[in-house]
């Protein structure tokens, strides 16, 4: 009896030994698995902005993110793609979900290109002068500005981009004229994309990829772009038929 319950304790505490092995193999395959896909911010990289604040339609950002953060057909990293708000407290998106910013404000990085998304009420945002002044402050040192839906209020607001022309969501074009006579605004029911010296714009929602893969391009190639919308299976989409007949 002595035997087997000494038998019985020593498998017992093996099992309970290999299956704390198991636990750290588990820790140390899960965090292999993050490092794998983290991207380094690299100093020689340009680097894409995404503005960020509460109530961001979130595809437009993921859009953008898609685009840039993908690699060449070679496996290396093109861009540093980053997230910036006013603060470093999550950001909601009008879906739900919730983004951590990569960057406030007030330690943001140089960036080579800024882009301004939406959100289906955009008051806040254009009357809150931090995020009209950081705008302001970017257009300074890019070499390109992008805003997608009604991110083009906050492209009026700004004044950066006035007598150049711009487009917004569709059936928002008329009050951003009123709202920004300064602008150029284009006709949304028949333009999607629109670009003018430094600054481009859409009409948002799956459009904003139409925006970033032409900036895309111009920062890299058309081969680039290509290899981008491959990837992305974009001539799925463009190419999507239904079938309703049974197999």
């Amino acid at each position: 009896m002595v035997f087997l319950t000494m038998v019985t304790s020593c498998n017992t505490e093996r099992s309970k030994n290999n299956a704390k092995v198991e636990d750290v193999n588990q820790v140390t395959s899960q965090s292999d698995t993050l490092t794998k896909h983290l991207k380094p911010f690299k100093l020689e990289l340009p680097t894409i902005g995404l503005l960020m604040f509460n109530g961001v339609l979130q595809g437009e950002v993921i859009a953008t993110s898609d685009v840039f953060g993908k690699p060449d057909k070679n496996g290396k990293q093109l861009f540093n793609v980053i997230a910036i708000a006013e603060t470093k407290s999550p950001i909601t998106t009008e879906e739900g979900m919730h983004f951590v910013p990569d960057y406030t404000f007030e330690n943001c990085p140089k960036l080579t290109a800024l882009f301004v998304p939406s959100a289906y009420d955009m008051y806040a945002q254009v009357h809150n002068n931090k995020i009209v002044d950081f705008i302001k402050e970017k257009n300074t040192e890019t070499k390109y500005i992008v805003s997608n839906c009604a991110g083009a209020q906050l492209i009026g607001k700004s004044g950066i981009a006035d007598g150049h022309k711009i487009v917004t969501w569709i059936g928002g074009g008329e009050q951003l004229q009123k709202d920004f006579p300064n602008l150029k605004v284009q006709n949304d029911s028949l333009v999607t994309f629109v670009e003018d010296g430094k600054f481009s714009s859409s009409n948002g929602n799956l459009a904003s990829y139409i925006s970033a893969l032409n900036l895309l391009e111009k920062m890299t190639s058309m081969e680039h772009r290509k290899f981008i919308e491959s990837y992305l299976y974009l001539d799925r989409l463009q190419n999507y038929k239904e079938i309703n007949e049974p197999l």
